[in-house]
């Protein structure tokens, strides 16, 4: 909503017009302007059209005939994913147990941040070897993989804090830890590893999927694991794996007689 009033009144302004006095050559002008003159990304004029486009149709209950300004499309880029060396550099770099513990978390389940936050004890399933999330992205539950390497690690963080009913309270023991202090944790520890890649607590995500396919993980599985509704969302991840793993040889050097070890 505030995002919305913005556009309309910087609209207004450009113009020095009440927006209910211009109309759609003026739009037009405008997002021209946006594009050319103030450079603005893709994504940037888009929120500007939608929220003109809002403004006009359900403010002033107006037609709407810009529909053929169809939204510019964005450039898709790949996303950040670490190594499992630089996976292990991380951890490594964590000496608070408990930071250690969520950031291990993430990256054995391939689980949001929101969702490592909102954990509860009752979510580790350690009989079936599962860690069960709630109400996930979309509302959605599922199941995804518990490591013995990542038990081992919450039995020891268990031991030395007892958390409940969170598994990772903050600091009203009460709730859980904020999403900006895992961020600011992942954050620390990348630095303290020497890490220059510009990646995020979400990159633990996506390297989590990476890794799995590298491993031959089948890409249905990594997708419920994941909790991705589209299949297409997951093969994302097929751009991503390390073309070094995948013993494919170049056609060039099938020509010249070479080999992959």
């Amino acid at each position: 909503m505030k995002n919305y009033i913005e556009h309309v009144s910087r609209f207004s302004k450009h113009f020095d017009q009440s927006p209910e006095l211009l109309g759609e050559d003026d739009i037009r002008e405008y997002l021209y302007y946006c594009i050319t003159e103030k450079k603005l990304s893709e994504g940037s004029v888009n929120a500007i059209y939608s929220g003109l486009k809002f403004f006009y149709t359900k403010t002033l209950s107006r037609g709407w005939d810009l529909d053929k300004l169809s939204p510019m499309k964005e450039p898709k880029k790949l996303p950040v994913v670490l190594s499992q060396s630089e996976v292990k550099a991380i951890l490594e770099a964590t000496t608070n147990l408990q930071h250690k513990a969520i950031l291990m978390t993430i990256y054995s389940a391939g689980l949001r941040v929101k969702e490592a936050s909102n954990l509860k004890i009752s979510d580790i399933a350690s009989k079936n070897m599962q860690i069960i999330i709630h109400s996930g992205k979309r509302k959605k539950d599922r199941n995804t993989l518990l490591s013995q390497t990542n038990l081992d690690i919450l039995r020891e963080y268990w031991q030395a804090y007892h958390p409940k009913p969170f598994l990772f309270p903050g600091a009203d023991k009460n709730g859980s830890i904020s999403v900006r202090t895992i961020q600011r944790v992942f954050q620390n520890s990348k630095e303290k590893a020497g890490i220059k890649k510009a990646a995020t607590v979400h990159t633990l995500r996506h390297s989590f999927a990476t890794h799995l396919l590298e491993a031959g993980t089948d890409l249905f599985h990594i997708q419920r694991l994941l909790g991705h509704s589209s299949i297409s969302t997951t093969t994302i991840y097929l751009h991503l794996r390390r073309m070094d793993l995948l013993n494919v040889v170049s056609p060039l050097d099938t020509l010249a007689g070479i080999q992959n070890d």
